[in-house]
């Protein structure tokens, strides 16, 4: 492995580690403000943080033209993954107030093995690996949060909810990337949720200053680190890493969620929320390894 490699998988690693904390960084930030509002703010520093990137480039490198297809492609495409990031952030954001950055982490992780199932219905071909990732991720499932056959946790549902809108905004980011500039896409769609958490927590929410002043570390950690840098770090580790490589290591998202709320919110699992979670991680891997070929590149959650 040469140094180019290992500096990407470094920075796919710090984007996976960024990602597994921002649970916990999500769950405090609902003892001082509603979902909506912390969405609203936290996708449009996200958006900010992508622009000068939009603008100049990344290091090195020149910036690539903002309208790289059809314009069609850019804003109505934009508006369509806005629209399940909105989708997927809320029902999660929701489900965290009723369970653990642990649970909510590994379960956010089972959009990859989601995706190749929505792809059946485009009539994409899915491996035979897939179907025993989903099977192992299915018996995780049920180990981490069942309360019997054919039961739920609340907390739980609604980031399992969540997780399919992150598997469609997967499917859509990886028909338009060839199309569009994707930094493009990304602040738009980032400022589309940003736009309708807003006008939702207008709505639904009352927001005080002293809220805002309580959840402001995690806000920024959220908004900043998790939807800006780590997204453009793992554009940036894809491009030299391996598939296979990028795969596994992304998959650590949950591993690190659990982490964190171990270490920063003294929350644990039993023995069977442990083994489930073994269960789904394992799952979450079979289903991507592909070391033939190219998989379906994950986006940022």
């Amino acid at each position: 492995m040469n140094n180019s490699h290992r500096n990407a998988n470094f920075l796919l690693l710090v984007a996976s580690a960024i990602w597994g904390f921002a649970f916990v960084a999500q769950r405090v930030g609902m003892q001082y403000m509603g979902p909506l509002a912390f969405n609203a703010i936290r996708f449009a520093l996200g958006a900010m943080v992508l622009l000068p990137v939009l603008i100049f480039g990344f290091p090195g490198q020149k910036p690539a033209p903002l309208i790289t297809g059809q314009k069609k492609h850019l804003f109505l495409g934009g508006l369509m993954t806005g629209l399940f990031i909105f989708g997927g952030s809320t029902f999660q954001q929701f489900g965290i107030v009723y369970t653990t950055a642990g649970k909510a982490g590994f379960i956010t992780g089972l959009y990859v093995v989601f995706v190749p199932l929505l792809g059946l219905l485009r009539g994409l071909k899915t491996r035979r690996g897939i179907w025993c990732g989903v099977a192992l991720a299915s018996v995780g499932l049920y180990l981490l949060s069942g309360r019997g056959w054919g039961t739920i946790a609340l907390g739980d549902g609604l980031v399992l909810v969540g997780t399919l809108f992150w598997a469609s905004h997967v499917l859509a980011v990886g028909w338009l990337v060839h199309r569009v500039n994707p930094i493009a896409l990304a602040v738009m769609q980032f400022l589309v949720c940003s736009v309708l958490s807003g006008a939702s927590a207008l709505v639904f929410e009352d927001l005080s200053q002293a809220d805002l002043h309580g959840a402001a570390i995690s806000i920024l950690y959220a908004g900043i680190l998790s939807v800006g840098v780590a997204y453009t770090f793992q554009i940036l580790g894809q491009r030299k890493a391996h598939p296979a490589h990028a795969a596994l290591i992304l998959s650590m998202e949950g591993v690190f969620a659990a982490l964190g709320g171990w270490i920063l919110l003294s929350e644990s699992l039993s023995a069977r929320g442990l083994a489930g979670c073994a269960l789904m991680l394992g799952g979450i891997i079979l289903a991507q390894w592909n070391p033939n070929g190219r998989k379906n590149k994950p986006d940022m959650v």
